[in-house]
């Protein structure tokens, strides 16, 4: 699979949330810093997504925003 994406973050699925409309997904990188998706429920259910997969995160957007203190 080719992807334009170029921000990946690799890591593995840690919690499933499951709505009626939407699925949470919290993807665990090995520094132990997480990632929280917000995907359809039908894509969470084609994906066949389980606890310990092997996944990659993809950031494709024209705003990131950064913070400082003080």
């Amino acid at each position: 699979m080719q992807v334009s994406a170029r921000n990946q973050l690799r890591g593995k699925v840690k919690e499933i949330t499951l709505g009626n409309i939407m699925a949470e997904i919290v993807v665990e990188m090995d520094n132990g810093q997480e990632v929280v998706a917000l995907i359809t429920y039908t894509s969470s259910e084609r994906l066949n997504l389980q606890i310990g997969d092997e996944v990659t995160a993809l950031f494709k957007s024209t705003d990131v925003m950064i913070a400082k203190e003080g």
